[in-house]
């Protein structure tokens, strides 16, 4: 690995060029995106039978030399939306190709996403990550690949990721985001095996890239940029293309060390086929026209490498097997909308085996957890929540090779809660770490991470820090569903948050309720240290993106300490606990609610019965709805605010489902719509406390 010394810029004099491209398959693979992007936008776009077409004109003739290079079954590389050509030389078929964007069935999405966000699991051969919508967001995966190709071979000790790298394509405006920052942050501190290749056309949409990075040109300005090699080019002359993509590749492959490669190249199209480019000048659009690398490839190779009827004769055949993939795409079926609601989560065969994704997380990979139970082996001392976590934790590490815990301060410090201390001491810096302050980069490097086969655990300090990684938590959720099951990104996202002996609303809000509606995700919400093992574990050994919410009020609060259950104690997310048994009323509730009630329970004098929903995503409806059919009241008491909380879902369903057996209205007692208060009188004024809940509970059973 090379040592993060002052970045290098390589010109085309410095380049070497190394070995020559094949050039009759470069130039059947460009005739091929050439004639489909032809037929899209003449044809199938006027018609209406593609809906979203991204012309990669002009961008075509390097990605196809840079996926070319491709070559390592454990290399990956993250795209956006105009990037065909590339998954065409990595070997995506032209049916396949022309069939994603027609929204035709069994393509890459199975036609529930746009068609110019693909994908391709390795089998083998290169990974092509699923893309997404957001401009930036290919970024911090790719950043988690290559720090588990680092992982694979140095930790796991497999040789054969010794060569392997990952690639990220961007083009010159998404060098302003977020995610490219927080990567090239992680890429250039830890040394990784990556290839960041932005493709600078000059424009984002309409806007110049001057408005992007000062000058327009991102290479330029990260000269500076320690442990960063920098290559540059024009990527619309086949020679030079070729030159500096092969050398940028071969020098990731060779120092295991990041590389940035600028080739400048012309969009030959409009941002989109609803494009019309009137913010181009017609001198801009000839100039561009004048460096089509189609043209310029022909001049390279006729008559010196091949002859004339040779590229014809290329150009007809491409022509003609595009036309028959389209026509074949054509013929396949539409989606069913049947099964448009299948993949959100891990489904099972009738005989209850599961059905796991293709790439992604311990599934594919067959993997076998230590066994685990539903009994409980209690020990005689009580622990703490805190205790409980970091317990868990530790033996899953152990048992588990694949398994890394990561994030801000978990390393040396412990964690500021201190659910990670003495965790890195044994098991080591490789498997528990500190990441640089981006919790997008957190987040992202762990779907890299999770797509290359292991198991990331991030931590996010507070509930309020996740909102940077929103972008990246949703796209990790909808995952599964997006490509039909081809990929999935199980991770356990460890946040703590809610109110402890003060709030404020920056490190006291819960706001569960947007992970619930995060598709995707499962949230578990434990009240006390046994379940808090129980659910970890499930958590742990499961096949889903999963947020364990950890509230800061019952780490080491004393009602919530617990004997530990055992080390192969596992509790099943969607099964509710009665905390006590009542007849008069039912009191739905989670988290430190769950305290506060049963000692309002107490206090009232109410036979009230209460059930700790403990996991939010599922949740156990049943249990709910059998409670209330038989005390016929309920009161759902939660710390988030009311307006669109959790148990506005919950009465929903029972005004739904139970309504003929209510002899009172269903009522919530929660946080006003406001952040938390940072004084405890205010807070205690806000948030659900004994008495506040004692009243609710005596009012409502004198209905």
């Amino acid at each position: 690995m090379a040592s993060p010394a002052s970045s290098t810029a390589l010109s085309g004099r410095d380049a070497a060029p190394g070995a020559q491209p094949d050039w009759n398959r470069v130039t059947r693979l460009l005739q091929r995106s050439r004639a489909l992007d032809d037929i899209e936008e003449t044809r199938l776009l006027p018609a209406r039978q593609v809906l979203y077409q991204f012309s990669a004109r002009g961008h075509d003739l390097a990605q196809i030399l840079l996926g070319l290079e491709l070559t390592d079954p454990h290399d990956a590389v993250t795209v956006y939306y105009r990037s065909r050509p590339l998954m065409l030389a990595v070997g995506v078929d032209l049916e396949e190709a022309a069939a994603g964007p027609l929204g035709r069935s069994g393509a890459f999405s199975d036609g529930r996403d746009i068609g110019v966000v693909f994908n391709k699991p390795g089998r083998g051969g290169v990974s092509v990550l699923p893309a997404c919508g957001g401009v930036g967001a290919q970024y911090t995966p790719a950043a988690g690949w290559a720090q588990a190709i680092g992982y694979h071979l140095e930790t796991l000790a497999d040789e054969s990721y010794a060569r392997s790298i990952a690639v990220v394509l961007g083009g010159d405006a998404s060098v302003a985001t977020a995610g490219f920052w927080s990567a090239l942050t992680m890429a250039t501190t830890l040394q990784l095996p990556m290839l960041i290749y932005i493709e600078d056309n000059g424009l984002g949409i309409s806007v110049s890239s001057r408005l992007q990075t000062p000058q327009g040109n991102i290479a330029a300005n990260l000269r500076s940029f320690a442990g960063l090699t920098i290559f540059e080019g024009d990527g619309a002359d086949p020679r030079v293309a070729a030159a500096r993509i092969g050398a940028a590749v071969s020098f990731v492959r060779e120092q295991r060390a990041p590389a940035l490669l600028r080739l400048t190249v012309p969009r030959l199209s409009g941002h989109s086929g609803q494009d019309t480019q009137t913010y181009k000048t017609p001198e801009t659009i000839a100039r561009e026209r004048a460096n089509d690398p189609l043209r310029r490839l022909h001049r390279y190779l006729v008559p010196k490498r091949m002859s004339d009827s040779e590229w014809r004769q290329i150009e007809q055949e491409a022509r003609r097997d595009v036309e028959q993939a389209v026509e074949r795409a054509l013929a396949r079926p539409l989606p069913d909308p049947a099964g448009i609601t299948r993949h959100v989560f891990t489904e099972h065969t009738a005989d209850g085996r599961a059905e796991p994704q293709q790439q992604g997380g311990l599934a594919p990979l067959g993997f076998a957890f230590a066994p685990g139970s539903g009994h409980i082996e209690p020990e005689p001392t009580r622990i703490n929540m805190l205790t409980a976590i970091r317990r868990t934790l530790d033996l899953e590490l152990a048992l588990n090779p694949r398994m890394l815990v990561f994030g801000e301060d978990v390393g040396p410090k412990g964690g500021v809660h201190g659910a990670t201390l003495g965790l890195q001491e044994k098991h080591g810096a490789a498997r528990v770490f500190d990441t640089s302050l981006s919790e997008e980069g957190i987040i992202g490097r762990a779907v890299g991470m999770a797509l290359a086969g292991l198991l990331p655990v991030p931590e996010i300090q507070f509930r309020k820090y996740a909102d940077p990684a929103t972008e990246q938590l949703n796209d990790c959720g909808t995952m599964r569903w997006r490509t039909a099951n081809r990929f999935a990104a199980p991770m356990v996202v460890r946040v703590p948050g809610g109110f402890f002996k003060c709030g404020d609303p920056w490190h006291s809000q819960t706001n569960e309720v947007a992970w619930v509606h995060g598709i995707g995700w499962r949230l578990a919400v434990p009240s006390n240290a046994e379940d808090a093992v129980g659910l970890l574990r499930a958590a742990l050994r499961g096949n889903e993106p999963t947020i364990f919410f950890e509230h800061r009020a019952l780490l080491d609060g004393a009602w919530a300490r617990r004997p530990y259950p055992g080390d192969a104690y596992l509790l099943p997310f969607g099964v509710a606990r009665r905390v006590r048994e009542g007849s008069e009323l039912t009191i739905v509730t989670w988290g430190a609610m769950v305290e506060r009630s049963e000692l309002a329970a107490d206090a009232s004098g109410v036979q009230a019965e209460i059930l700790d929903l403990r996991t939010l995503s599922p949740w156990d409806r049943e249990a709910v709805l059998a409670s209330v059919r038989k005390t016929r009241r309920c009161l759902i008491v939660h710390e988030d605010n009311l307006s669109a909380g959790f148990g506005a879902e919950v009465a929903a369903v029972l005004a739904k489902e139970a309504f003929f057996s209510l002899d009172a209205p269903i009522e919530r007692l929660t946080m006003p719509d406001i952040p938390s208060p940072h004084a405890p009188l205010l807070l205690e004024a806000v948030v659900p406390g004994v008495e506040s809940i004692t009243r609710a509970i005596r009012a409502l059973a004198s209905v």
